[in-house]
């Protein structure tokens, strides 16, 4: 696929710049720069293949940087580029000259400039600390000693070639100070090897909560060597919980923490197959409250299956950016937000970082403070 790569990219440019460039004055300001940008683009866009090989730094890291800045941008100059067309078509076909005049020369204009501007809105908004999402989950017969009991979630933090130890720093003092009963990670914490990443996840080793923080696996740990970072997670002193559960006694009732390895994790060692199940056996009946923990919201139908109250997920980052947030919805049963299946509610976070262009649009970033609840009467 990597071979191929070049050639796709250059017949997706070559399709933005033959609808464009026509149509945009030739020597004009736009024209020049959307010509510069489409060049730059061309040589930057295949970059991330090539920088995965490099083992120098900080070159590893900038050639990647540049390579999803630039993917993220040609992204929305080919939607809209599409998008453009499409109204040509659709005014053609009613008939409306006056209107196809106007997406033809204007529309060539405005294209690249509203590229730009969602790439500068959506970088902006990827980099910045995730902000806090408040959720209130009702939970049938629920303990008065539970009521309030409360849950920082981040997820698909993405901790790589993008997103450093600083991020990382903000993102636990903030989670920190919401002051939670527990601390759930959701997967998807990191994009490399423990060996090139140890010092920007040591941060975690400040989480603090009444008790305690817990981890479930992603399918990025997997790519990543998901031995070792069960090794050192546990060494930060987060519980890393694999088809098993913990019990916390809060209050005088019980909550039962569970958490299962990632949906796919069969694929990568059958002995690792997630098995929500296996997760609560043995778990007392008396508890007031089943919480599983599940990196892909695809986990809620053997979760609910399995008689659990509440499963937080992450995985989907609600999309990222426009139009991925729409098409998303395709291929995930619930990609943002609180579901209910049967009994069971389902959150999926929008993710803490993000993964790929440094880019959101349309599905920001988040830190989740939920809490359980009584249903109101």
């Amino acid at each position: 696929m990597f071979r191929k790569l070049p050639f796709i990219v250059f017949l997706l440019h070559a399709y933005v710049a033959g609808r464009l460039l026509l149509d945009i004055p030739t020597g004009s300001f736009a024209f020049k720069a959307t010509a510069l940008w489409l060049v730059a683009s061309l040589v930057a866009t295949p970059l991330w293949p090539v920088a995965r090989r490099i083992t120098r730094q900080p070159l590893k890291d900038r050639l990647t940087m540049a390579s999803m800045v630039a993917i993220g941008a040609f992204s929305s100059l080919f939607v809209l580029t599409f998008i453009r067309d499409v109204a040509l078509l659709v005014s053609a076909v009613i008939g409306a000259a006056s209107i196809a005049d106007a997406v033809r020369t204007q529309g060539a204009l405005a294209v690249p400039l509203l590229a730009a501007l969602a790439t500068i809105v959506g970088f902006v908004n990827a980099r910045r600390r995730a902000r806090i999402r408040r959720i209130d989950v009702p939970i049938a017969g629920l303990p008065a000693a539970l009521h309030g009991f409360s849950i920082a979630q981040i997820s698909d933090l993405h901790v790589g070639p993008t997103i450093k130890r600083d991020y990382l720093e903000r993102v636990v003092d903030a989670v920190n100070e919401l002051g939670a009963d527990m601390i759930a990670v959701t997967g998807d914490l990191v994009d490399g090897s423990v060996r090139d990443l140890s010092k920007h996840t040591e941060p975690l080793a400040r989480l603090t909560s009444r008790h305690g923080a817990f981890f479930v696996t992603g399918n990025h740990e997997y790519y990543s060597g998901a031995g070792a970072w069960v090794t050192e997670l546990r060494r930060l002193g987060l519980a890393v919980l694999m088809n098993e559960h913990v019990v916390l006694r809060h209050g005088g009732a019980a909550v039962v923490v569970a958490g299962v390895t990632d949906y796919t994790a069969g694929h990568f060692d059958p002995a690792q197959h997630s098995d929500p199940a296996a997760a609560i056996s043995g778990a007392p009946r008396d508890a007031g409250v089943l919480l599983l923990l599940a990196h892909q919201p695809r986990s809620a139908f053997a979760a609910a299956k399995a008689g659990f109250d509440l499963q937080l997920s992450g995985h989907t980052h609600g999309g990222q950016f426009f139009p991925w947030n729409f098409v998303v919805r395709l291929f995930h049963p619930f990609t943002t937000g609180l579901h209910r299946l049967g009994k069971l509610w389902v959150y999926i976070s929008r993710g803490t970082g993000y993964w790929g262009p440094p880019k959101r649009l349309g599905a920001p970033s988040e830190i989740t403070y939920l809490r359980l609840v009584s249903p109101p009467l």
